[in-house]
């Protein structure tokens, strides 16, 4: 097969000139590598971690304490992947703009530990834990923040029908059942 830029290469989900560091609120999803059911499952509509998905969640909880502009709001952890609102505040914007994270440093230096943890306490040396990239979705208004947040709060109990689940075409002919 011949190499064509067109349909041969990753395309960012980011938006174009948006600078990541700048303050606001981000919706963000991290997956699996492969999807994996690596982090726990759902039992009825309540997630039941596994220890990966304890060090994902703990750590998720305590990113805040390593960037001191950043404050979290609704997350969870789910079978195969996380999803959380992180905000990015000015606080600190005495200091020099240059040492500010963007949204891109945050996820990697989440993935990079997390990964650690993870393999160390699986015993697991070099297993890929986390999917490449992640998705994003900048919260523009106080709606979206609130639609993000019902979102997340009720993603367990919609997990029969949700995307990333791997059981959902099983899952969704007993639905249709019933």
């Amino acid at each position: 097969m011949i190499y064509d830029p067109e349909r041969h290469h990753r395309r960012s989900t980011r938006l174009r000139e948006y600078d990541y560091s700048q303050p606001g609120a981000y919706f963000v999803t991290l997956c699996s590598n492969e999807r994996k059911c690596l982090f726990g499952r759902i039992v009825s509509t309540t997630v039941e971690l596994s220890m990966a998905g304890k060090i994902g969640e703990e750590f998720w909880l305590g990113i805040s304490g390593h960037f001191p502009n950043l404050e979290l709001d609704a997350s969870v952890v789910m079978p195969n992947h996380v999803h959380g609102i992180i905000v990015i505040t000015d606080q600190g914007a005495e200091t020099a703009r240059l040492r500010e994270p963007t949204l891109g440093q945050i996820i990697a230096y989440y993935k990079y530990q997390t990964t650690k943890l993870i393999n160390l306490a699986l015993s697991t040396p070099g297993r890929t834990v986390w999917q490449r990239n992640y998705y994003d979705r900048v919260i523009r208004n106080q709606r979206e923040l609130q639609t993000a947040r019902e979102y997340v709060t009720n993603n367990p109990a919609q997990w029969e029908l949700d995307e990333e689940n791997p059981d959902k075409a099983e899952a969704r002919d007993r639905h249709s059942r019933s």
